[in-house]
């Protein structure tokens, strides 16, 4: 049994760096970097919270090491700052829901007005239906952490064998219907879906996390102003003839973007990130979500399926794609 679960591991590890050799630029460093935060993801993130207690000792070390292998050679860091290469995208539930219901392989490549970061901005779903439900490491390390706390969606390959074979006692294989329940589960208790990108997970999508703001290790590097995190695309709006002015999309606010005045809320457009947590706590219907053009374009799959269906439809015709996306 022992030499079967080495032998998944290794498996697991090899399917990984086979991937990665197909992806231009991707090192045995940024091989190295994904093995890690793969297979320990919960000292990972103990360090990058700051919750482990040699955090300061590995985030140095970790920072020299990268001076060196970084892609511009020692002294340079190719001009990546730490979001560029490690970043979320708020998502509705709809959207998330959408992310793990996908039944056919597709490659949605450099997606820079939805994603707009230097790197680790690629869509590319092998095996969509691999999906894996990991216990958060964010609340894993945490003193008194939320709960439930296996609510990470790790969707595709060689992501999911990767981590069901490394993290046995806190991952599990589950189908679409149930990560559509862990999604709709989490948005009821308010908190956020973001859709994660990392350099070091292959440049691309890889998992689908439901923060909470006490825990999430993202939302606290956005608080404390290391922008990890991008808008839905949406703003939260008022009808302010609606609205009971009791206060409880100030307090759901996970984002902390509504404040309450004279018993009307006002919205700071700059800090809401779209993902509708409030809307559907007001029970006076009085917030709504606009699109906001200024706070980029949403990460809907459907739409971008389609987008991509017809640019592939225009090649085709004699014309040239809209853009480079491309299913396969």
């Amino acid at each position: 049994m022992k030499s079967e679960k080495v032998s998944g591991r290794r498996k697991a590890a090899r399917d990984f760096y086979r991937e990665g050799r197909t992806i231009p630029g991707y090192s045995f460093f940024d091989f190295i970097h994904g093995y890690v935060y793969g297979r320990w993801p919960y000292f990972y993130i103990g360090i990058g919270t700051g919750e482990h207690r040699l955090a300061g000792v590995f985030r140095r070390l970790f920072n020299l090491v990268s001076h060196w292998f970084s892609p511009g050679g020692a002294g340079s860091n190719g001009g990546l700052t730490f979001a560029d290469t490690y970043h979320g995208k708020v998502v509705s539930t709809e959207s998330a829901s959408g992310l793990v219901s996908i039944e056919q392989e597709i490659s949605l490549q450099d997606l820079e007005p939805i994603i707009p970061y230097a790197a680790a901005r690629d869509i590319v779903l092998k095996n969509p239906d691999h999906i894996v439900a990991l216990d958060c490491p964010c609340r894993s390390v945490r003193p008194d952490p939320c709960s439930p706390v296996d609510v990470c969606l790790i969707v595709g390959e060689p992501f999911a064998s990767f981590v069901l074979e490394h993290q046995p006692d806190h991952a599990r294989g589950i189908d679409s219907r149930e990560a559509v329940r862990i999604l709709q589960a989490e948005h009821e208790r308010g908190h956020v879906h973001h859709a994660f990108f990392k350099d070091a997970m292959l440049d691309r999508f890889y998992a689908i996390c439901n923060c909470c703001s006490c825990c999430c290790g993202a939302m606290q590097a956005q608080r404390n102003g290391t922008l990890m995190l991008n808008s839905s695309g949406y703003l939260c709006r008022i009808r302010e003839d609606q609205c009971q002015g009791c206060g409880i999309c100030e307090t759901s606010c996970p984002f902390d973007a509504i404040s309450m005045v004279e018993e009307i809320p006002l919205v700071r457009d700059e800090a809401c990130m779209g993902c509708g947590v409030c809307v559907d706590r007001c029970a006076a219907d009085a917030l709504w979500l606009e699109r906001a053009p200024e706070k980029g374009e949403p990460l809907e799959i459907h739409s971008l399926l389609a987008e991509a269906a017809a640019a592939e439809g225009k090649k085709g015709a004699g014309g040239f794609p809209i853009n480079d996306v491309q299913q396969t």
